[in-house]
């Protein structure tokens, strides 16, 4: 029913991705969320966030920072990481997830979009065309209409988990 929603696939963290494998896939550039995809909402970049981007231009991706939020947010995270950078994007639509290739010279069979919500990120990417993996989002502590928008996603990500059996019935309290 939601499948259409569905990530193409979903990971615990951005930082347990396999790149090599992406790379060895044909993919050569990455358009990422950056609000509880990589840190917490708000939190400028740290260490972790740092080497990554670091492994990441090493093995020759080219990266997006992909966000609706203001350009200051966006400037203050990518001041340590130091890629391309595109604010108030108006995700999910598909249009800034065409310009993010366009601007990094890179077409939807050689782009991956992650992110940790199902209504902006997935399905803008998924509506762009590009494969789309989603994360576990880091921090709880959100403003409230992500907090309403979450449980709204939960039946969805649910619903994906157990496609994919990730987990079963009865494994998730308050089904």
């Amino acid at each position: 029913m939601f499948e259409k929603l569905f990530p193409d696939e979903y990971y615990e963290s951005a930082y347990i991705i396999p790149y090599e494998k992406l790379w060895d896939n044909g993919y050569r550039a990455i358009i990422y969320d950056i609000d509880n995809t990589l840190v917490p909402h708000g939190a400028p970049a740290d260490q972790r966030s740092i080497e990554l981007f670091e492994r990441l231009k090493k093995i020759g991706f080219e990266c997006m920072l992909l966000s609706n939020n203001r350009k200051e947010r966006v400037d203050l995270f990518n001041k340590d990481v130091h890629v391309h950078t595109m604010w108030k994007a108006g995700k999910p639509n598909p249009e800034a997830y065409i310009r993010s290739m366009e601007e990094m010279g890179t077409d939807r069979n050689s782009t991956v979009f992650i992110g940790d919500q199902i209504f902006t990120d997935v399905w803008g990417a998924k509506r762009a065309g590009i494969k789309a993996l989603m994360v576990k989002y880091m921090d709880p502590h959100e403003e409230i209409q992500i907090i309403l928008k979450r449980r709204l996603e939960w039946f969805i990500l649910k619903d994906y988990l157990r496609k994919h059996k990730m987990i079963k019935k009865g494994d998730i309290e308050n089904d």
